[in-house]
């Protein structure tokens, strides 16, 4: 029978250890181009609502002020 050397054993734990560090860097970086992709496109998503949000504020605005010029009269 052949039995597994130590060169064997040593080569086999050494594969197990570079593949599971590999495979730590990949999801590191995967969760990283995620997160950073994310972040510009919510805050460009948010930048029209908020700017629709303020106009709808003015028209508002000009309309509490007319009433109150009509109601001057």
């Amino acid at each position: 029978m052949n039995a597994p050397s130590i060169s064997n054993i040593e080569s086999d734990t050494m594969n197990k250890i570079l593949s599971a560090l590999i495979l730590t860097a990949f999801a590191f970086s995967a969760q990283a181009a995620s997160h950073a992709g994310a972040a510009p496109m919510a805050a460009s998503a948010a930048a029209p609502a908020a700017s629709a949000a303020k106009k709808e504020m003015k028209k508002e605005e000009k309309k509490v002020e007319a009433k109150k010029e009509e109601a001057k009269k």
